[in-house]
């Protein structure tokens, strides 16, 4: 069998259904039996970093990993952002790449780079395949180490000859290999249990890695039975309702007006972060953080253990098999836990916080257009957002209440990521609604991308907060800096017409200006069956809520 013709026979056979790529001449036998296929749908994308965006937010919708095919050269360095964008949220995506034939390799041939070494920094792994036989055991072993433990991006890089070469394979004798799960230690489960036991003000910090692991459920099963108080990172937004009794909201250091997030865990006691990072914007400054607290960290990748927090206990497993077993545990034990008295006070906390419109000044007020999305927007919406103060304001005042619906950009906060990944979200979801939430310079990040939510008639919607500023980098110059300089982009309310660029991209649009005509807007964008664009002039310079440690916030709306 041909090899290119082998390796879409084995993205079949691992379950691929859908391929984001752009063919070109380096990657074009492949493209010949992609052709072939009765159950992978390839989707051509119109840049390559959007492909793997698109990707990403496939298997952030689905659970199921995507392929991402791209030629060789700038195709392939073109994927670059892509995958760092993925691999830092633990995303697993199958990269492709094309590459020029192996006798040229290291030789400056025309669009020959190597892309196994430049990515190899920002993905799990990559191999640059120079032997033709080696094709099936190295897919084999790219999609286990895609999967297994801490989930990532891999990239298999493909010479032409390679592609063309004949190998004696039978697709019959490919399988797929077994990823075991990672179970914790029982000794550790029962001295983490002691530890909450003898608490006085525990609470749980829900992490990405829960939703990863589909473990939600069990974690706000045990937060019940053992009444902690939940806070939910960036990445886990979603995996607890909003109005569960137990439901802290989220901390860190880009949060809203009076958090209860950073209220109760200044208030806490004992840790509990199960598939968590303590990354710098839930920490803040770190001294701050950790205070005289005591940390239990259960984490699927032992290196993360101890990298920014010294746990008391740190537990490796899969964050849904280490709910489920402190669970079993505190129910082995039965009794009245110590904190439930501190909970009873969360709802009553939590109406101090609800959103409300602001009052417009040179614009719409921003608080009023999230006030808009969570009342037209139903549950079942997916929602993706890249970077700015659009995307803090949104994980500040959106409300999720499923997981999987909201679906940022979290460590890498990448301008551009929003319009592809809700391309991929939307397929991976049946062309469910998705929408995303961005500003006006993000939306010039890969606003090409339009064109294939076009053309595949999906329902994506785009909504634009323009205060004509890079509103967060103009921030940061004035607070920390005291100084602005350029940021602002008046233009993008002048002699720019984002309604006319998404219409010459195939989408309906409209700009709104006036509060008034808002929530008839986000209507037709709600009810649209394709993609539809709203422009919305908000404020020029309304600040967000942020500090550098979780005691010290600075408020502005």
């Amino acid at each position: 069998m041909r090899v290119s013709e082998a390796i879409v026979r084995i993205l079949e056979k691992e379950g691929i259904t859908d391929a984001f790529g752009i063919p070109g001449a380096g990657i074009n036998p492949v493209y010949k039996y992609l052709n072939t296929s009765a159950s992978i749908r390839h989707h051509t994308m119109r840049h390559e970093e959007a492909a793997v965006h698109a990707a990403d937010g496939f298997f952030r919708a689905s659970g199921r990993i995507a392929a991402a095919i791209c030629t060789s050269g700038p195709g392939a360095t073109n994927f670059v952002t892509g995958l760092y964008t993925a691999n830092i949220d633990s995303i697993p995506v199958m990269a492709i790449t094309g590459q020029n034939i192996t006798a040229l390799l290291g030789k400056d041939a025309f669009q020959c780079v190597d892309i196994a070494q430049i990515a190899a920094p920002v993905c799990k792994k990559t191999w640059c395949v120079k032997e033709p036989e080696a094709v099936p055991s190295v897919f084999a072993e790219a999609f286990y180490t895609a999967r297994a433990g801490k989930p990532g991006v891999v990239l298999v890089d493909l010479p032409l000859d390679v592609q063309m070469a004949e190998i004696d394979f039978d697709i019959g004798s490919y399988s797929p290999r077994s990823v075991e799960p990672v179970l914790p230690e029982k000794e550790l489960i029962r001295k983490a249990v002691d530890l909450l036991a003898s608490a006085q003000k525990p609470v749980m910090i829900m992490g990405g890695g829960v939703i990863l692991s589909q473990g939600e459920t069990a974690c706000v099963a045990l937060a019940e039975f053992m009444k902690l108080p939940v806070i939910a990172t960036y990445m886990a937004k979603g995996g607890i309702p909003e109005d569960h009794p137990l439901n802290a909201q989220l901390m860190g250091i880009q949060v809203g007006a009076s958090s209860i997030g950073n209220r109760v865990f200044l208030d806490s006691d004992v840790v509990l972060g199960i598939g968590c990072r303590f990354t710098d914007r839930h920490t803040g400054n770190i001294s701050v953080y950790k205070g005289d607290r005591k940390f239990i960290h259960v984490n699927i990748e032992p290196s993360e253990i101890g990298k920014i927090i010294e746990p008391e206990i740190g537990i490796v497993s899969d964050a849904k098999a280490a709910a489920e077993a402190l669970l079993a545990e505190a129910e082995r034990r039965g009794g009245e836990w110590k904190a439930a008295h501190r909970v009873k006070m969360l709802p009553e906390m939590r109406k101090t916080v609800m959103l409300t419109p602001g009052e417009d000044g040179n614009g719409i007020h921003p608080k009023t257009v999230y006030h808009e999305i969570n009342r037209i927007f139903d549950d079942e919406t997916l929602y993706t957002t890249g970077c700015g103060n659009n995307q803090i304001w949104s994980g500040q005042y959106q409300r999720m209440n499923k997981p999987r619906k909201y679906l940022p950009s979290g460590g890498a906060g990448t301008l551009g990521f929003d319009i592809p990944a809700a391309i991929g979200a939307s397929v991976a979801a049946g062309r469910a609604k998705t929408v995303c939430v961005m500003g006006d310079f993000g939306f010039t990040f890969l606003v090409e991308e339009l064109a294939v939510a076009a053309k595949e008639r999906l329902p994506v919607s785009v909504i634009i907060l323009n205060n004509a500023n890079l509103s967060l980098i103009r921030q940061n110059q004035k607070y920390a800096y005291d100084y602005e300089y350029a940021v602002e982009m008046k233009e993008n309310k002048g002699i720019i017409d984002y309604v006319k660029v998404a219409e010459g991209f195939g989408c309906k649009a409209e700009r709104v200006q006036g509060a008034g005509d808002l929530p008839g807007a986000l209507e037709r964008a709600k009810d649209a069956d394709g993609p539809y664009v709203v422009e919305i002039f908000v404020e020029d310079e309304t600040d967000c809520n942020m500090g550098i440690a979780i005691d010290s916030i600075r408020v502005f709306i």
